[in-house]
Parts: structure tokens; sequence; C-alpha cells
């Protein structure tokens, strides 16, 4: 009984942070830290932790996501959506890479991978984010029809900080 009630309490987590991230309105009125428009891009960030999808089977395509679901603790889910500001149109054909600093240590660069998710494309990877605290996010992104890669900065206080 308890388990099945955990497995719909991550399934419904899941759901809200995927309209989060696809629902560009659902994520609007915290737009200082993860939104902001560079070169006509509107970006859209959110971090949500790995666990949450630790519970799906090897069925669904969100468990072999970017190779798996980690099984160490501390990974987090990295997730932007892309659109053009001036036309809302999603962005779906990007080559996105992300940079994941805690303040004060290394950090860990990535391809954020295309993520197909209720016929909606957004980019994602996992990144290691142990402690409580301030990371920076930094997104290059690479559209097809220009030759300058966009570049954003995101402030991340890692939950509730």
């Amino acid at each position: 009984m308890y388990t099945r009630f955990v497995m719909t309490f991550l399934k419904a987590a899941l759901v809200l942070i995927i309209v989060a991230i696809v629902n560009p309105l659902a994520i609007a009125s915290d737009v200082s830290d993860s939104f902001q428009v560079v070169d006509g891009v509107a970006i859209y960030l959110g971090v949500s932790p790995a666990q949450i999808l630790q519970g799906y089977t090897r069925e669904k395509p969100e468990s072999r996501m970017h190779k798996g679901v980690p099984s160490q603790a501390h990974r987090d889910h990295v997730i932007v959506a892309l659109f053009n500001d001036a036309t809302g149109q999603r962005i779906e054909d990007a080559k996105v890479t992300g940079n994941v600093m805690e303040l004060g240590l290394a950090s860990e660069q990535k391809e954020l991978e295309p993520m197909t998710i209720t016929d909606t494309v957004t980019y994602g990877n996992y990144f290691r984010m142990p402690g409580n605290d301030t990371y920076h996010i930094k997104l290059g992104i690479r559209l097809p029809d220009r030759s300058e890669a966009i570049e954003a900065r995101f402030t991340h206080d890692h939950w509730g900080k």
C-alpha cells in the first residue's frame, strides 16, 4: 500500500514538473531565476531531483533518458525549454550545453540532450548538485541558422536556501 502511494506521488510530481517546463505560463511568475531572453531566444530553466524518475520501470522512456536515471545521491535533472521570443514557436533543433558550478568548486559540463515529452522537445541532463547552496548554471545554445552561440547564465538557489 505504501509503495503504491509513493509511486503515485512520484508520478504526480513528475507530471507537475513537466507541465511547468512545457508550459511557459506556469513558471512565468518566477522569471528572475528561471527565465531570460537572450538574442531573441526565450530560455526557461528548471531543476528537479533525479529521484523523481527512479521509480519508473525500464519500459518507460523517462527511465532511459541521458543513459538512465543515476543511482548516486545528489543528482538533479537540469531541463531547458527554448522558444523564439517574437513568435512563441518552440525551438526543437538546437545544440545545448550546460555547465553547473557550485560557488568556489569545480564545474561540471555536459550536453543537454533533446527530450520529447508530450510531443514537445526540451533539453536536459543530470548534474551533481550536493549542497543546499547557490549554483551558477551557464548554457551554451547553438541554433542551426546562427554562426554564434548564445550564452545564458542563471543563478539557482538549490532547494530553497
